[in-house]
């Protein structure tokens, strides 16, 4: 069943209705942001009713915005003027069409285009001890009563109305074969390499699928491969003022096979990284939700590559390690390591589609 939101500003004047809060990123485009707002005119006293929709970086509390410290950035924001009305009556979609039914003539519809070159929205994960908003990438869609679109003084929060939404990317229906890399590693004291070949089974995995690595091994050298080290790592762009990365493990497992000299392996791992498994790791990147018990790790941001994006941009890299011991004369007492590394996509699938209508009004 799908749920239409409502909110109401504090002085009752101005209602928000949309039909959903996630809007799905499809690479190419993007859903449009339909809603209606309701107004009551009786107590505007000549003031417009406006509504915008806003994507934007927070990085730390409102709380702090008192001491006059801006800690929201926008990426992108566009504006409407709803009353009075000032052009023709628009096309409405199905989705506004329903709203319109339940709003009656105090209706006045409105519609988005998200430009492709947005980021989703994504949550940085706060520390334990961490308190207020989280960081990320959200977007707003939010009515207001001002003279104009965009007033000097930010409008009383009894005169406006807003609901956070979701833009989201699903993992493409076609899956490719997934990608192989190796290396050839000569140690000191040995003429021959030690080979690594790494595969993934596919391209894209599922957010909670355990995923399939498969190791081929040729120890040629003297040394013995003590053990295989097999992590999933997340990579977050930030892109503001300057563009930052940061890497966090979000699955790693030791595996006790060993190959002796002139030896060779050929075995299939599995390695699943959940979010539950690092709830405790700031700034993990999360999809936007956090209050939900369904949150994920951030799915992979996909993206056309024709404009840079800002914002949060998510990615993931499997990483295949091995621990060689020092063989020779020197025994045990010298090491070193085999890695290769796999890019991974990691997402959601898209889900089925709802149809039954239901409304909800927002608390707060």
């Amino acid at each position: 069943m799908t749920k239409v939101y409502k909110k109401t500003s504090g002085n009752g004047d101005i209602a928000l209705y949309l039909g959903k809060r996630d809007f799905t990123d499809h690479v190419g485009s993007v859903d449009i942001v339909d809603g209606v707002i309701k107004v009551d005119p009786a107590n505007l006293n000549g003031k417009k009713v406006f509504v915008y929709l806003a994507c934007a970086f927070r990085y730390g509390s409102e709380d702090l915005d008192v001491i006059g410290l801006s800690f929201r950035r926008d990426i992108w924001i566009q504006r409407v003027q709803l009353y009075p009305a000032t052009g023709g009556s628009p096309t409405l979609t199905p989705m506004q069409e329903c709203l319109m039914k339940k709003v009656g003539e105090q209706g006045y519809p409105f519609s988005f285009q998200m430009p492709t070159d947005l980021p989703c929205s994504v949550s940085l994960q706060p520390g334990p001890n961490d308190t207020g908003k989280a960081c990320g990438v959200d977007f707003e869609v939010k009515g207001y009563i001002a003279d104009k679109a965009d007033p000097a003084d930010e409008p009383p929060k009894k005169d406006t109305c807003r609901l956070m939404i979701r833009k989201i990317q699903f993992a493409p229906i076609s899956n490719k074969p997934g990608p192989k890399a190796d290396i050839s590693k000569q140690f000191m004291m040995s003429d021959k390499p030690v080979n690594l070949e790494a595969s993934l089974e596919k391209e894209i995995y599922y957010h909670g699928e355990s995923i399939t690595v498969s190791v081929k091994i040729n120890n040629q050298t003297t040394k013995v491969v003590k053990k295989i080290q097999i992590s999933v790592e997340q990579l977050t762009n930030v892109v503001l003022y300057s563009s930052d990365t940061y890497t966090k493990a979000v699955s790693t497992e030791e595996f006790g096979e060993t190959v002796e000299s002139n030896g060779t392996l050929e075995k299939s791992f599995q390695i699943t990284p959940l979010l539950a498994n690092s709830v405790e790791k700031r700034g993990l990147s999360v999809d936007g939700r956090l209050k939900d018990g369904d949150t994920n790790l951030a799915s992979t941001t996909l993206s056309q590559g024709e404009k840079e994006m800002q914002g949060i941009l998510v990615s993931y890299k499997v990483k295949v390690n091995l621990m060689v011991a020092g063989g020779g004369l020197l025994g045990g007492l010298t090491g070193s390591d085999v890695t290769v590394e796999l890019p991974l996509t990691l997402m959601s699938p898209k889900p089925a589609g709802e149809t039954d209508i239901s409304f909800e009004a927002m608390e707060g």
